[in-house]
């Protein structure tokens, strides 16, 4: 789990050390079911094999008051014999070549190139969150424990998802499993960190070179760094929110709770002048992720506790907004255009694209003996939430709606925000340069407690208007510049609902009865996080 337990409190901790025991060799010798086969591929007596039957992790194998306190997860899966084939660097995809070490802190992965230039992810089923921890509990069993927790992961989702997804019209990769040899030295120097460990390999789309027939006519692919930075710094650059809305729909759909900024590259269109950033989803480590079905996991994944964004694969929907955490940063830059009207649409599009057919031969994809454990249950489960997916859409709008920020860019642009009625508020953004209209949504009281307009660089117009009883509070954030903000709204009542942010020097204010001033001399007051890295 990538990154999933940065936010685990002490509390949390001293309770972990109140249970369970210690391992002092957590990790399982080797993953062959064979142990003769194992010396004998060790002592390379039998180099020419081409595939062997491994558990991905036979170490996640508890006893039945383990799984009472910490959860069964999915361990019969890690632990269930399965045929893979054995990597061969000179033959897997044509003949690849080692680029460049890679993976997060749990995560051994590297690289991979081809002849043409086309690169491909090596990455580990099996993680290693240990370092996570701070340095005093990396030798307790605390580090177990969270090592144990892995198996909340299901190592095998990733085989079900290209079927689903090619159905659902959304660019991925096709992943393949693998396993290194314990005397495959293809790696050079980092050869031992490779030998012997299960992998996965798939595509990755990272550059102009990584661009297929199934990208249609991208003139380049980028990473969210990059797509955000020329979103923000020019008013020609555009996210396809349609796009990236279906794509989080269908995150929410297979129930993958980690869908941060780095989880995405985007590919690079040019249309009608206009520069179009359309997602690319990537590490799918989380998809189908089941974690609170031991009384510890339970506990600290409530909607109250620390760890709520480790929501469980279930039928039904049961919290959305947990899906919705790690992707909070990306998800506000991305969807505030979006609309009610729109998720609905969505949803009825991923419900039309993923029929019985589709679900049934993705989940096929599983190994044979994990079909045979979790692939019955994998499909009813994917059948109740593709039911259930203008549910899941409504909430997932609501979440968002809740407080919503439209950014403007660096070049000028002009904002207007009118207070139609008691419950209706439309926004509007124009790009300077030729008048275009580049933003127009209307916000509904009930469903929106607060708009954020933010100018960024360049001398940015804003504009509220409107006598109401009733309004959403607007927060003007003007950014760097010389802005100019006028506001004749009124709104009933003593609380004021058009705020304003911005430096006291160089910003144009013509207030009213409606404004608080928040301007203040230094330029911290306007900051905005561009790319969340």
């Amino acid at each position: 789990m990538i990154a999933s337990f940065r936010q685990v409190s002490l509390p949390v901790l001293i309770a972990v050390l109140s249970f369970g025991c210690a391992r002092k060799q957590f990790f399982a010798p080797t993953p062959l079911t064979d142990a003769a086969q194992y010396e004998l591929l060790k002592s390379d007596a039998q180099a020419n094999v081409d595939s062997v039957t491994l558990k991905a992790g036979k170490h996640y194998k508890a006893s039945r008051l383990h799984n009472l306190f910490w959860g069964k997860h999915y361990r019969p899966l890690w632990t269930a014999p399965v045929r893979v084939k054995v990597f061969d660097m000179d033959v897997a995809k044509g003949g690849l070549k080692f680029d460049k070490l890679g993976g997060g802190m749990q995560t051994t992965s590297l690289t991979l190139v081809d002849e043409n230039g086309f690169s491909y992810a090596l990455r580990s089923i099996d993680k290693d969150p240990i370092d996570l921890l701070p340095g005093f509990l990396k030798k307790t069993f605390v580090a177990n424990v969270l090592r144990d927790q892995t198996s909340a992961i299901n190592p095998y989702a990733a085989l079900v998802l290209p079927t689903l997804i090619e159905a659902a019209g959304i660019p991925h990769s096709t992943p393949e499993l693998v396993y290194v040899l314990p005397t495959d030295t293809s790696f050079g120097e980092n050869s031992e960190r490779f030998q012997d460990r299960l992998f996965m390999i798939e595509e990755k789309y990272t550059d102009k070179k990584s661009i297929t027939s199934a990208l249609g006519k991208a003139i380049d692919v980028v990473g969210s760094d990059n797509m955000l930075h020329e979103r923000f710094d020019e008013d020609d650059h555009f996210i396809d929110q349609q796009a990236f809305g279906k794509a989080r729909l269908f995150d929410i759909f297979i129930n993958d709770w980690d869908r941060h900024e780095g989880q995405w590259n985007w590919a690079v269109y040019k249309e009608n002048g206009e520069t179009i950033y359309r997602p690319i989803p990537k590490d799918r480590d989380n998809a189908f992720f089941k974690f609170g079905d031991g009384i510890i996991p339970w506990l600290f994944s409530r909607k109250w506790a620390p760890l709520r964004k480790f929501e469980t694969f279930t039928r039904d929907y049961k919290d959305v907004y947990a899906l919705h955490i790690n992707a909070k940063f990306i998800d506000s830059r991305a969807l505030s255009k979006l609309t009610s009207r729109d998720f609905d649409s969505i949803a009825l599009e991923l419900q039309s694209a993923l029929t019985d057919e589709v679900i049934e031969r993705a989940v096929r994809n599983y190994p044979d003996a994990v079909y045979k454990l979790e692939g019955a249950t994998t499909i009813a489960k994917l059948k109740s939430r593709r039911d259930q997916l203008p549910y899941a859409a409504r909430e997932f709008y609501k979440v968002l709606a809740k407080k919503v920020m439209v950014i403007g860019t660096d070049e000028e642009d002009l904002f207007e925000v009118k207070r139609l009625n008691d419950e209706e508020t439309a926004v509007t953004v124009k790009r300077n340069s030729d008048n275009k209209l580049t933003y127009h949504r209307v916000f509904y009281r009930s469903e929106t407690d607060r708009i954020i307009l933010h100018g960024l660089d360049e001398d940015d117009k804003f504009n509220v208007s409107g006598e109401v009883k009733k309004g959403i509070p607007v927060v003007i954030v003007g950014g760097r510049g010389e802005d100019e903000i006028k506001d004749t709204s009124r709104v009933k009542g003593w609380s004021k609902h058009t705020i304003v942010y911005d430096t006291k020097n160089g910003t144009d204010l013509e207030g009213g009865p409606e404004t608080k001033d928040n301007r203040k001399n230094d330029v911290s007051v306007h900051a905005f996080d561009r790319e969340g890295f």
